[in-house]
């Protein structure tokens, strides 16, 4: 059984204390271990990053950060199948469902690429253009944004270990920043392995990549204002993290991605069997159950008027009835198990907190003899769609996401009652509203952005062409107001500025330009 190790400073660490053992979900077997405490010097491994790592990136154009992204993405993808096979071990993630993480890690990275060879042989960004400051035609202003000097700490979820992992160090690394990752241990695996071949590779300057598995000790509290943190996962543990001494002291900056009771909505305009309706109803069914309902950007609430409930219903249950749930590494199933016994659990105890308040029309309570599994092991749960008894009254749909496939179908009457309902939700970090109606269109995009991180407009022109929302693209923004978050990664070139500082500059405009001239 394989030992994962911690690398820092440029070397591969043990960690000490009690011992934890991976499983896969699939037959609770034992398939890797680690120690749950730290035998790390964080002072060490933040002197060697920053004064290591952070310099020989900074001493690099962004083009040239941008050809080491792009590096990385093609290893990852020379070794595709071997991380699939780890993903399918375990994360309990069927082929597919591993091909989404390890191509969305991939993926990211090659687009971080473009956008470091974009930013061409410079080492900073001039943002804007120069500005006359008085009357004087000499006294300008330019804004520029340079790297910052400290480290990026990523403290990344269980649920996506490779592509949660690689999104935010294609940032930082365009940016010029070294990462300190913190995968999930539960799900450590493919991370770890990705880790392994980045080092056997060389591509990465020394010091520029550090990997902790186990406790993070005391590495945040020694974080300075130069450093940054970066963390998707729980509300609770987000909570804490907000509330560290040394963060507010230090004013770190930090990115939070937690929770987000998202949001499918369909227009009173589309008829059954239309494009904008089939598209509606794959989107919900997919990302309901994609990853078993193990994303962020999964669809918990889906929101139609009255007069379509009963067509929704027939449909959508005949879409989840397809769904085989069981062993990953059988071909004929398409849906694994959860990743852990918490999670199971968790689930469970979300789908009664529901049930108090809503009707499962599938699913019932979410228990299922799986495909290929062994009786009495494994955390499999069954796809479960509830309806609300009453929409105006349902309160933990709005406020508890069962993170696991699980959604609610909530009837709204009217625009107005449907953007309500959204807000009920307290943030998300996306949304979408499937309509050929514009002013339906129009009323709702406006009144639920404030809302929203992310918006997909689903109508019949774009029906087979656009992703759905579940899909994170690097493109656009990442992230989400209220009980999402607040925080915002990707979105191209808006991505960098988390780890890049903003100055303003006044000054002769001739030494401005000299300086600061845009390539």
């Amino acid at each position: 059984m394989k030992t994962l190790k911690s690398f820092v400073a440029g070397k591969w660490t043990d960690g000490v204390g009690k011992s934890i053992t991976l499983l896969n979900p699939t037959t609770e077997e034992p398939i890797a271990e680690t120690a749950a405490g730290g035998n790390i010097d964080f002072a060490t491994a933040l002197a060697h990053a920053r004064q290591t790592g952070g310099v020989a990136l900074r001493e690099m154009t962004f083009a040239q950060r941008g050809e080491i992204c792009k590096a990385l993405s093609k290893l990852i993808q020379s070794h595709r199948d071997e991380l699939i096979g780890l993903a399918i071990q375990n994360g309990g993630n069927t082929r597919g469902d591993a091909k989404f993480d390890i191509d969305g890690a991939s993926g990211t990275l090659f687009a971080y690429g473009e956008v470091g060879v974009s930013l061409g042989e410079n080492k900073l960004i001039v943002d804007g253009e120069s500005t006359q400051l008085t009357r004087s035609v000499r006294f300008f202003g330019q804004h520029i944004f340079t790297p910052r000097e400290g480290v990026a700490v990523h403290i990344n979820a269980f649920n996506f270990p490779a592509w949660n992992f690689c999104e935010k160090m294609a940032c930082a690394l365009t940016a010029g920043a070294p990462v300190i990752e913190k995968p999930a241990t539960a799900t450590t695996l493919v991370a770890h392995r990705i880790v392994e071949l980045m080092v056997e590779s060389k591509i990465l300057p020394e010091g520029a990549l550090t990997l902790i598995v186990g406790s993070t000790g005391d590495l945040l509290d020694r974080l300075n204002s130069q450093d940054s943190l970066a963390f998707t996962g729980s509300s609770d543990t987000a909570a804490m993290l907000r509330a560290n001494k040394n963060l507010i002291a230090q004013n770190v900056r930090i990115n939070l991605e937690t929770d987000s009771l998202n949001v499918a909505m369909l227009g009173a305009d589309v008829e059954p069997g239309s494009e904008a309706w089939n598209m509606f109803v794959a989107d919900v069914a997919r990302d309901m159950t994609q990853k078993t309902g193990q994303k962020c950007t999964a669809i918990r609430r889906v929101m139609v008027s009255s007069d379509q409930l009963d067509r929704v219903k027939e449909d959508l249950v005949e879409r989840l009835s397809i769904i085989k749930v069981g062993d990953p590494s059988r071909e004929e199933v398409t849906m694994g198990p959860l990743a852990t016994a918490q999670q199971l659990k968790d689930v469970r105890d979300g789908i009664a907190r529901l049930a108090g308040e809503s009707t499962a029309i599938f699913g019932g309570g979410g228990t299922i003899d799986p495909i290929g599994g062994t009786k009495g092991k494994g955390f499999f749960v069954s796809p479960v769609l509830f309806q609300t008894r009453d929409a105006k009254s349902a309160q933990a749909v709005h406020a508890h996401e069962v993170f696991g496939p699980v959604a609610t179908l909530i009837p709204y009457a009217g625009a107005a009652d449907a953007i309500a309902q959204v807000r009920k939700g307290g943030g998300g970090l996306v949304a979408s509203v499937y309509s050929d109606d514009r002013q339906f269109l129009g009323e709702v995009a406006l009144g639920i952005a404030p809302w929203n991180g992310r918006l997909l407009l689903g109508s019949s022109k774009i029906s087979g062409h656009a992703v759905g929302p579940g899909t994170v693209l690097p493109q656009l923004i990442h992230g989400g107001p209220g009980r999402a978050g607040g925080g915002e990664e990707l979105g191209a070139a808006r991505g960098l500025n988390f780890y890049l500082q903003r100055t303003a500059i006044a000054g002769d405009k001739p030494i401005l330009e000299a300086l600061f001239k845009k390539s």
